[in-house]
C-alpha cells in the first residue's frame, strides 16, 4: 500500500524563544541531533515494513518555503511543498494536502505528522504506524494516541472505546477532552482508557475529503477553490491567496474528529454516515517539545541531571538545561534552571515556568522589537547574513552566499554599500558594469545604484558588508529582478 507523508510545518514555537522565532520557528532546529525536528520527522517513516512510501509532503508558511526546501534537498528526499498564503489552523492545512495528494486520480494513505514533534523509539512508531495503515486502507480514520505517564495538564486527551479489532489495541474513539485541570488529570491517568492527543492521524485522502464535505462544506469549499487557483512554482506549489484567504479556521480535532467521536457515541439513525474513528496506543518516547522543560526531558543528562550544549561550564548544578550558541555560560550552585543564549538574547527561567515564556515573546511584538520575530542570522534562498554590529547611520554585516546562490538585482534609496570579499569569488553587478572580486579585495555600491551579487563558485562566498546611510531598513529594497520570486 501507498503511504504519503504530510508533514505539518505551520507552528511558531514561541515557548522556545530565543531559539525559535517567528520566522524561524523550532522544527527548522536541530533540537535533537543533527536534524532539525523536520527532518527528523521525514526521517522516521523511511522503512516501514510492506509499506511503498511516496516522497514527503510538507504543508508549510510561505516565510519558511525556501530554508525547507533547503532541508529536503540536504536529505536527497525533493517533495511536494504546498504554501499556505496565510495560517488557518490544521483542518485547511490537511484538506491542501488530500487535494493535492488526489492529483492524477491518486488515493494514497496520508500518514499526518507536525514537523516540531520527538520520537525517540522510530521501531515501535514504525510498528504502529503500519497497524494504523491496515484501518486506514479499510476507510477509517486513524489516530495514535501516547501512553500517559504522568497526569500531564499541558495535553487534550482521546478516550478509548470499544474493541475496534479482534487482538488487537486498536480502539473506537470514545471522545476527545481539552486540556485538563491537575485533579482531572489525576482521574484521567486513574481510570486507564484516556490517551494523550498526539496529533498524529492516518486516513485515505479521500476518507479525509468526504468527511470534510460532511462536517465543514465551506473549508471544503474554499480549499478547492484555492486549489484550482493554485499553481506549480518551481519546489513549491502555490494556491489562490484571496480563496485561501476566505477559509474559516478550525482544526483537524474539532473540524472532523470529535464528530466522528460523538456520531459513535450516538443512538438511533445517523443523518451522515461517517467513517470509524480509531486510536491506536503509542508508547515510543514522544514529546511535542512545546517547552524548555520538555526539551529537557528528552535531552541525554549527565549524573546530576543537568543537560549542557555548547560553550558551558556548570559547578555543582542539578537539574539544569543550558544551551549556548557562541558565548561561554558558566552556571554555579543553581538547580531546575533553563539557560539559553543565542546571538542577541539571554534567557534564564525556572524549569517549572517555562510555559510563561510566551508572555516574554508577546511583550517584545508590544515592543516593536524584531527578537520576537528573527535571529541576528537571517536565512535567505540564497544563504544567509548575519548583522555584527549596528550604530547611529551605519550597520556591519556578515554575508554568505551559497555556490551559484543570486540575491536579486535592486537598488536602495537610503544607503550605500561597501563589500570586502574575505573568502570565495564575488561576482559583481554594479550599474552597466559586471566584474569579479577575488579574496581581500573590494568595491563600493554608492546610494541608487543598481547592484547584485553572485557566487559563481563553487565554494561558499563570505562577506562583510558594511551599510552607511539615513535609514537602514531591510525593507529599503527595490527588487528588479528575482529568481526566487520574492
Amino acid at each position: 500500500m501507498l503511504i504519503q507523508p504530510v508533514v505539518l510545518s505551520g507552528g511558531s514555537g514561541t515557548r522556545l524563544w530565543p531559539l525559535s522565532r517567528e520566522k524561524y520557528p523550532k522544527q527548522l532546529l536541530p533540537l535533537i541531533g543533527a536534524d532539525s525536528l523536520l527532518q527528523a520527522t521525514v526521517r522516521r517513516v523511511e522503512g516501514i515494513a510492506d509499506c511503498e512510501l511516496a516522497p514527503p509532503m510538507v504543508v508549510c508558511n510561505e516565510d519558511y518555503r525556501f530554508v525547507i526546501a533547503e532541508q529536503l534537498r540536504l536529505m536527497g528526499k525533493p517533495g511536494t511543498i504546498v504554501l499556505e498564503p496565510t495560517g488557518r489552523n490544521t483542518a485547511p492545512a490537511l484538506t491542501l494536502a488530500a487535494l493535492a495528494a488526489s492529483r492524477n486520480a491518486a488515493d494514497p494513505i496520508l500518514l499526518v505528522m507536525p514537523a516540531d514533534h520527538v520520537i525517540t523509539d522510530v521501531a515501535a512508531f514504525q510498528s504502529v504506524v503500519r497497524q494504523g495503515a491496515e484501518f486506514a486502507d479499510g476507510g477509517a480514520v486513524v489516530t495514535f494516541g501516547i501512553t500517559p505517564e504522568a497526569p500531564e495538564t499541558g495535553y487534550g486527551y482521546i478516550q478509548s472505546g470499544a474493541v475496534y479489532a479482534a487482538q488487537t489495541e486498536a480502539r473506537l474513539i470514545a471522545r476527545f477532552v481539552e486540556k485538563p485541570d491537575l485533579a482531572t488529570a489525576q482521574a484521567y491517568l486513574k481510570e486507564g482508557s484516556y490517551l494523550w492527543n498526539s496529533g498524529l492521524f492516518m486516513m485515505r485522502a479521500s476518507v479525509w475529503l468526504a468527511a470534510m464535505a460532511a462536517c465543514r462544506p465551506d473549508i471544503l469549499k474554499a480549499c478547492q477553490d484555492a486549489w484550482a487557483l493554485g499553481s506549480a512554482d518551481g519546489d513549491f506549489v502555490r494556491v489562490g491567496k484571496e480563496a485561501f484567504a476566505a477559509c474559516p479556521s478550525d482544526s483537524i480535532d474539532y473540524a472532523v474528529m470529535e464528530r466522528i467521536a460523538k456520531q459513535a457515541g450516538s443512538s438511533g439513525d445517523k443523518v451522515t454516515a461517517l467513517p470509524n474513528g480509531v486510536v491506536i496506543p503509542l508508547t515510543a518516547g514522544w514529546s511535542d517539545v512545546g517547552a524548555w522543560d520538555a526539551l529537557w526531558q528528552v535531552l541525554p543528562k549527565d549524573a546530576s541531571g543537568n543537560v549542557a550544549q555548547g560553550d558551558v561550564l556548570l559547578q555543582d548544578c542539578r537539574d539544569t538545561l543550558a544551551l549556548s550558541e557562541g558565548r561561554l555560560i558558566a552556571c554555579v550552585g543553581v538547580s531546575d534552571l533553563v539557560v539559553v543564549e543565542t546571538a542577541d538574547a539571554v534567557l534564564v527561567a525556572h524549569k517549572d515556568k517555562t510555559q510563561d515564556v510566551k508572555k516574554i515573546v508577546d511583550s517584545l511584538k508590544r515592543e516593536g522589537r524584531s527578537e520576537s520575530s528573527i535571529h541576528r542570522k537571517v536565512f535567505r534562498p540564497w544563504g544567509s547574513y548575519d548583522g555584527v554590529d549596528a550604530g547611529e547611520r551605519f550597520q556591519v554585516k556578515r554575508i554568505v552566499v551559497k555556490p551559484s546562490g543570486i540575491l536579486s538585482l535592486q537598488m536602495h534609496h537610503h544607503r550605500a554599500e561597501h563589500w570586502i570579499v574575505v573568502s570565495g569569488t564575488a561576482k559583481i553587478t554594479r550599474g552597466e558594469e559586471t566584474f569579479l572580486l577575488s579574496e581581500n579585495e573590494s568595491t563600493f555600491i554608492p546610494l541608487g545604484t543598481t547592484h547584485r551579487l553572485e557566487n559563481p563558485g563553487r565554494v561558499p562566498l563570505e562577506m562583510i558588508e558594511v551599510q552607511s546611510g539615513s535609514y537602514l531598513g531591510e525593507d529599503d529594497i527595490v527588487r528588479f529582478e528575482d529568481v526566487y520570486g520574492r
